[in-house]
């Protein structure tokens, strides 16, 4: 087993911005393609694993609090948030981070925490309208 944090063995163990839910995401390859693997529960998303680095920047550029806005692929995302960011044809890759048809939404649940624990960004933490910023 390895202590390396972020891989399938030993996942960040993260929590949703309000504190009300646990899930695991770690680093991995599908297609030659490195990915984020998020397990919520029994659901398994995946994300472009350059959102880390892509979100980092776009939080750095924009320079202040931004809120965070998740939503379900299904429905739309608030302008100026981090999830409407995450699905956007005007962000670094012209679309959606998230990878899974029909579970491509969240970003703005489940990415901001990881920022968060790889030290890239502050997350509020109230029950609900949570915003980031980058450090």
């Amino acid at each position: 087993m390895t202590n390396t944090q972020g891989t399938q063995e030993n996942p960040w163990k993260l929590k949703t911005p309000p504190q009300t839910s646990e899930y695991e995401m770690y680093k991995d390859e599908k297609d030659g393609k490195a990915i984020l693997v998020c397990t919520v529960g029994k659901t398994v998303l995946h994300y472009d694993y350059r959102c880390i680095e892509d979100l980092h920047a776009m939080l750095k550029q924009h320079g202040d609090w931004i809120e965070l806005g998740s939503a379900d692929e299904q429905k739309p995302a608030k302008e100026g948030t981090v999830e409407a960011w995450g699905r956007s044809p005007d962000n670094p890759i012209g679309g959606w981070y998230g990878l899974k048809k029909g579970f491509r939404g969240r970003f703005g649940m489940y990415i901001p925490p990881l920022m968060e624990q790889l030290g890239l960004a502050e997350v509020e933490h109230h029950p609900r309208n949570n915003r980031m910023r980058a450090i």
